[in-house]
C-alpha cells in the first residue's frame, strides 16, 4: 500500500491496536532515581489507543483541529506519544521543542511556528511561561503532569478532514547559519519512514508483531520519532526509550526488556567498547543494531564482542528514507552507508552538480524518482520557500554531506560539507580525525575544526578532553604520533 493511502497516524494506530492490542507498544526501562516512572512501565497497543482517545476528547472539546500547531516539551516521557496521536486524529501538528533550547530559542520556534498551545513538563513551565509573557500571553501553557480536563479555547480550526497530506509535525533542524529551519512533516512522511524500514530486509528485517526495539536517542529527533516510532507503528512491534543513553544500564535494559533491535549513534559503540566486560553483554536477544557514525576501526570489534551486527545507514530529517549497508557481506572496515535503491536514487556531485568520479569526494544528493523527486520527503521549510528550492535545485535534494562512491555504487560517508577542511589543496574530513583521536585510550572527547593558515589556506586544529592523563605537550605529541 502506498504510504499516502495509510491516512493519518491515528488511523494506523487504530488498525495496529485492533490487530495487536494486547502486545506491548511502548515501554520505559526501570531506573532508580529517575524523576518519572523509576520502576519502568509498558503500555499495550490497546492502552495506547485508549489514552490517545481520552486526550483527543480533551483537545476536541477546546476546539483544537485542522491547521493548529501545539508545541511539546516533554523530554522522553511516554505521554509524548499519547498526545501525539490524539492531536494527529484532529489534524493538529506537533511542534517538537528541543529540551536543550533556552528561552530565546523557544521563543523563536513557537513564534515562527505560530503554535497556539504549549504542553510541557513541570521543570520547563517557567521558561515557557516567560516566553508566553514576552509574546503578550498569546501562547497558553499547560503542564503535562497535571494535564487539565478543560483546555484554553483554541482559535477557529480550518474546515476539512485530516488525511495523508496533513501536516503531522514540525521539526526544527539545527541551523548552521542563522535561525533553525522548520521541516514540515506530513502523515505520508511518517508512514513512508515506517513502511520503508519494514521493507528493507537483509540484516535489519523487521518481523511483524515480534520486535522489541530500544532507542536511547531523543523522541524529538527523526531517528526516534520518524524511524523507530513509525517502524513499530506499522509492524506492531514495541519501542522502549530511556531518558537518554546510559552506558551503566545499557546491557541491563536490553536484557530485562528482552530487546531484539537497538538504535545507536557513533559515540555509543565507542563508550560500550571502553567499558569493562559484563555477563549481560552476551545474554541479550538483540538481532541487530541500526545507526550511524560507528568508527570503522572499531566496527568489527563491536560485533565480535557483543554478538550482533551494527548496521550503518544514512538519512536526514528531510528525506524520510535511508540508504543502508544492510546486506551481507557488509563492508564493516569502511564507512560504507549503502547504495541507491529503487525509492531512493542517490549521486555524489561536485559544485556544478556533475557526477564525481569513483573514489572522489562529492556532495550526496537524493530523490525518490525523476518523475516524483519529492514524493514522501518533507514538504518544505516553513515560511522559507527560497531555502526549500535551493535544497532541491536541479531536481535533487542536496544533503550537505560529503561522500565518495566506488565502482559498484556503494557510498562511503566522509563528513558534513561544512566540516571538510581544505589544507594545501587537500580535502580533510574532520570526522575521520575525530574517530582516530577518540579511539585513543587517553581521549574522552575530541572535536576537530579548521583554522586559517597563511601558507596552507586552512590547518587542522583538534580540541581534546583527556581521560586518565594530564593534558600537556607530552599528551599532544602522543596524539600527533597516534594519528
Amino acid at each position: 500500500m502506498d504510504p499516502l493511502d495509510y491516512g493519518t497516524l491515528y488511523q494506523t494506530l487504530t488498525r495496529t491496536a485492533t490487530r495487536w492490542g494486547s502486545q506491548t507498544a511502548y515501554g520505559v526501562p526501570p531506573m532508580a532515581g529517575r524523576p518519572y516512572l523509576p520502576q519502568g512501565v509498558e503500555y499495550s497497543w490497546a492502552e495506547t489507543l485508549a489514552r490517545a482517545e481520552a486526550y483527543r476528547k480533551v483537545y476536541a472539546r477546546a476546539g483544537y483541529g485542522l491547521g493548529h500547531r501545539v508545541a511539546f516539551l516533554f523530554n522522553q516521557r511516554p505521554q509524548f506519544l499519547f498526545h501525539y496521536y490524539a492531536l494527529n486524529a484532529l489534524g493538529c501538528s506537533v511542534v517538537l521543542l528541543n529540551p536543550d533550547y533556552r528561552r530565546e530559542e523557544i521563543r523563536y520556534v513557537v513564534e515562527h511556528s505560530e503554535a497556539c498551545l504549549a504542553v510541557a513538563i513541570e521543570s520547563r513551565l517557567e521558561d515557557l511561561r516567560a516566553v508566553s509573557a514576552d509574546l503578550g500571553g498569546r501562547l497558553p501553557v499547560v503542564a503535562l503532569e497535571d494535564f487539565p480536563d478543560r483546555l484554553p479555547e483554541a482559535p477557529r480550526a480550518r474546515d476539512g478532514t485530516p488525511d495523508g497530506t496533513t501536516e503531522a509535525a514540525l521539526l526544527y533542524t539545527s541551523g548552521t547559519t542563522g535561525r533553525p529551519k522548520g521541516c514540515v512533516l506530513t502523515n505520508e512522511y511518517f508512514h513512508t519512514w515506517g513502511t520503508w524500514y519494514a521493507s528493507r530486509g537483509g540484516v535489519v528485517s523487521l518481523r511483524e508483531g515480534m520486535e522489541r526495539m530500544y532507542n536511547p536517542l531523543p523522541l524529538h529527533h527523526a531517528n526516534c520519532l520518524g524511524i523507530s516510532v513509525s517502524g513499530m507503528l506499522v509492524t506492531g512491534g514495541a519501542l522502549f526509550f530511556p531518558d537518554r543513553f546510559h552506558g551503566s544500564t545499557w546491557w541491563q535494559d536490553l536484557v530485562s526488556c528482552r530487546i531484539t533491535a537497538v538504535h545507536y549513534q557513533g559515540v555509543i559503540p565507542n563508550v560500550l567498547l571502553k567499558m569493562a566486560p559484563c555477563p549481560e553483554e552476551r545474554q541479550h536477544q538483540v538481532r541487530f543494531g541500526f545507526g550511524a557514525g560507528i568508527d570503522a576501526s572499531q566496527h568489527a570489534a563491536c560485533e565480535e564482542r557483543f554478538g550482533f551486527p551494527f548496521v550503518e545507514f544514512w538519512a536526514m530529517s528531510e528525506t524520510d528514507r535511508f540508504i543502508t549497508d544492510n546486506v551481507e557481506p557488509r563492508l564493516i572496515h569502511t564507512r560504507a552507508i549503502g547504495r541507491g535503491v529503487p525509492g531512493v536514487e542517490a549521486r555524489a556531485v561536485d559544485r556544478d552538480d556533475a557526477d564525481t568520479p569513483p573514489g572522489q569526494p562529492g556532495e550526496l544528493v537524493v530523490r525518490h524518482t525523476a518523475d516524483a523527486p519529492r514524493k514522501g520527503f518533507f514538504s518544505g521549510y516553513l515560511k522559507d520557500e527560497r531555502a526549500t528550492e535551493e535544497a532541491w535545485r536541479n531536481g535533487w535534494f542536496h544533503t550537505g554531506d560529503q561522500v565518495s562512491r566506488d565502482e559498484s555504487g556503494m557510498f562511503y560517508f566522509l563528513d558534513r560539507t561544512k566540516n571538510i577542511i581544505r589544507r594545501s589543496g587537500e580535502n580533510i574530513a574532520a570526522a575521520e580525525i575525530e574517530e582516530c583521536l577518540v579511539a585513543h585510550p587517553k581521549v574522552k572527547q575530541a572535536a576537530v575544526l579548521a583554522v586559517a593558515d597563511e601558507l596552507r589556506e586552512e590547518e587542522v586544529m583538534a580540541c581534546v578532553v583527556a581521560q586518565g592523563a594530564e593534558p600537556g605537550q607530552d599528551l599532544a605529541r602522543e596524539m600527533f604520533d597516534w594519528c
